[in-house]
């Protein structure tokens, strides 16, 4: 049977801490913003996973395309006996992985890490019937403070999978994998999922479908508000926005405000004013070009040795070596 461990590194109220300061500094940043983390309470989670089935929405196919072709080349190059996944969510995607690690005859130990312990549990009781005898070890840490607390011990591969590290703009990237960069050892290994650069019309479709699922999607940031801050933000007073920023090469998601409005949001003791027109940022989703990401991952440390793209080249998966 599947053995279960949940080691937890989130202090009580942690989530509830950073929201607040996010909120404190966003709201009141010109222009606005807020970062991506809090789409997902349980309703934001639900939409997301409608929005990986979208037929606009082709991130998600495309990186589990070049999973089942590559996947037993992966488990074969790195040899390893742990897989970490950073977000790890419902670890879909992380079963090919799985199978070819476990078919390989190396992988001994899988360690999820996600701020979300329900989301944690739920995916490992998945895999008891799939994997029995695989040591799940599931980490409950926010992956941008808590890289330093990952079970060491055997040679690892790190996934950071969805392209989430285009949600971080250059210097949080850099500073990221420099840090992770510091918690592996030699021989360790990185499979990153890159969304690339393409026609800025596929792109904005993917963030904008024509069924409105990632519009209701953008607007629960504001219920979530809501409910955790007692705002009174009215999600129908702002509409859904998606751009290309043909400099800064990414996708901008806003929330564009329908009048003039003033919205309370007490626990932070906070009022904030939105002008007819004026937009709140809610993501960055960066998107690459293969040397862009060969050189970003050699200024955090690492070899870049195998890139594979799916067949219609819209995404990038590379296996990188800690030097």
């Amino acid at each position: 049977m599947t053995t279960l461990t949940i080691e937890n590194h989130l202090a009580a109220g942690h989530l509830e801490t950073a929201l607040r300061a996010d909120v404190l500094n966003g709201l009141t940043a010109t222009p606005k913003r807020l970062k991506p983390a809090w789409f997902y309470d349980a309703r934001g989670s639900e939409l997301f996973e409608e929005i990986t089935r979208l037929p606009e929405y082709y991130p998600t196919r495309a990186e589990r395309e070049i999973l089942t072709d590559h996947a037993g080349e992966i488990a074969a190059l790195t040899g390893a006996q742990t897989l970490v996944e950073l977000g790890s969510g419902s670890s879909d995607k992380t079963r090919l992985l799985l199978a070819a690690m476990r078919s390989a005859g190396t992988l001994r130990r899988y360690v999820p890490v996600d701020v979300s312990e329900s989301a944690l549990v739920g995916a490992a009781h998945a895999l008891r019937a799939d994997h029995p005898g695989l040591a799940v070890h599931a980490v409950v840490a926010d992956f941008g403070v808590h890289l330093g607390v990952l079970p060491r011990g055997g040679r690892r591969l790190v996934a950071f999978l969805g392209s989430t590290i285009g949600n971080l703009v250059p210097e949080e990237r850099a500073a990221f994998l420099h840090d992770l960069y510091g918690t592996l050892s030699p021989g360790d290994a990185l499979l990153l999922g890159t969304d690339l650069v393409k026609d800025p019309a596929v792109l904005v479709a993917a963030y904008d479908d024509a069924a409105g699922v990632t519009a209701r999607f953008n607007a629960n940031v504001l219920s979530v508000l809501n409910r955790e801050l007692g705002a009174d933000f009215d999600p129908a007073a702002f509409a859904h926005h998606a751009l290309w920023d043909p400099e800064r090469e990414w996708i901008e998601m806003r929330l564009r405000s329908l009048r003039q409005q003033s919205v309370k949001l007490p626990e932070v003791d906070l009022v904030v004013g939105f002008s007819e027109g004026e937009e709140l940022r809610t993501e960055i989703s960066a998107k690459f070009r293969p040397e862009g990401v060969r050189a970003e991952l050699a200024a955090g440390g690492f070899d870049q040795q195998r890139w594979w793209t799916d067949r219609a080249g819209r995404f990038g998966l590379s296996l990188s070596f800690r030097r």
